[in-house]
């Protein structure tokens, strides 16, 4: 017998949060498949999914990883949310990414990478920040090393550890333009075998975030998604996100590339709307953004809202950098209308997958 926590996004607005609860189940730890994790319920009346009158909804396991807060024989196990019909509930946006990836997106074989910053907060700021005034302005703390500017370092290592011990496609940490404020990456590894398509790199984005609360409730602190963590002078937190196919990957993809460019540039609205939460407040166009209602590229260009790395210049292949997507939006939702944009994939195609 094996302990699986069962994960899975609740129903609340406008940022969908994460829930969990435990089960033991008899498997094999050594060749353990989705098949040994069976299909549960809960209260659907307690998160924001169900009415008290028709409160169970289903848990339909969809991906599991090792759980590092236990023994190396247990399990994390990442669910969708199914109505009481056996139908996919309203709340679950992985449908939506499945149905974009059935209506032709799977052919163009994307990988994705998120560049994932938050803010760990205590007695109502954020680390480094004293109880009265300000601290120094930013400049000091972006990768800094020493006690007086790299505040939560201890979480922020912690948390790449146990991403390890799960098995996830973690691939870097730093220190973050704010105090307080810190970065992981997930995605592309470039390790032979490893999974960074567009599922697979989601799925693992929410295992990374719920690791890190879990880790976060260790040290009696709140790992914060907000978009812009606190007014003023100070940078916003984003979720800057790493997006290629097997045309961009290919000698000559710059081509490609700027194809994709166009195409997001025609529909930037559309990306807003799924990109987070109080996006308007980190879209500024300060502090290495682009202003919301503003859409550009460049080379490089850390204020634009596609930035095309030098290195991908250079070789004229490679990936391109959506710098819009706040910190607490849904990779979900940002992965399927990256790969509904690129590849000119019409919504009512996917609707149709997943209805």
């Amino acid at each position: 017998m094996a302990f699986a926590e069962y994960i899975w996004l609740d129903g609340n607005r406008p940022t969908q949060e994460l829930r969990s609860k435990t089960r033991f189940v008899s498997v094999d730890t050594e060749a353990a498949s989705l098949a040994d994790f069976p299909e549960w319920s809960f209260d659907g009346s307690s998160t924001g999914q169900a009415e008290g009158y028709d409160s169970d909804c289903g848990l339909i396991p969809v991906s599991f990883v090792r759980d590092p807060f236990r023994t190396s024989g247990d399990f994390l196990v990442l669910c969708e949310v199914a109505n009481s019909d056996g139908s996919d509930h309203a709340s679950n946006t992985r449908a939506g990414l499945r149905g974009v990836l059935a209506a032709g997106a799977a052919a163009h074989d994307a990988w994705i990478g998120f560049e994932q910053e938050y803010t760990l907060f205590a007695d109502g700021r954020p680390l480094g920040f004293p109880a009265d005034g300000m601290p120094a302005p930013q400049g000091p703390y972006y990768c800094s090393v020493g006690s007086d500017r790299a505040f939560g370092r201890r979480i922020a290592e912690e948390h790449a550890v146990l991403c390890e011990a799960a098995g996830l496609l973690y691939y870097g940490l730093n220190a973050e333009v704010m105090p307080g404020q810190w970065e992981f990456q997930i995605g592309y590894r470039g390790v032979a075998d490893e999974d960074a398509g567009l599922l697979n790199a989601c799925d693992h984005m929410w295992f990374a975030r719920y690791i890190l609360h879990r880790i976060a409730e260790r040290h009696g602190v709140t790992a914060s998604f907000a978009n812009k963590p606190m007014p003023g002078d100070w940078n916003g937190a984003g979720m800057h996100t790493n997006f290629s196919c097997a045309r961009t990957r290919s000698p000559g993809g710059i081509d490609a590339i700027y194809q994709a460019v166009k195409r997001l540039a025609h529909a930037h609205e559309e990306h807003i709307a799924v990109y987070g939460d109080g996006l308007a407040e980190r879209l500024t166009g300060l502090h290495e953004t682009c202003s919301i209602g503003e859409f550009k590229a460049g080379g490089a260009d850390r204020g634009a809202s596609i930035r095309i790395p030098l290195g991908v210049e250079q070789k004229s292949c490679g990936y391109f950098e959506d710098r819009r997507p706040g910190a607490n939006a849904d990779p979900y939702q940002v992965a399927a209308k990256l790969a509904e944009t690129v590849f000119a994939i019409e919504p009512t195609q996917r609707m149709a997958l997943v209805a």
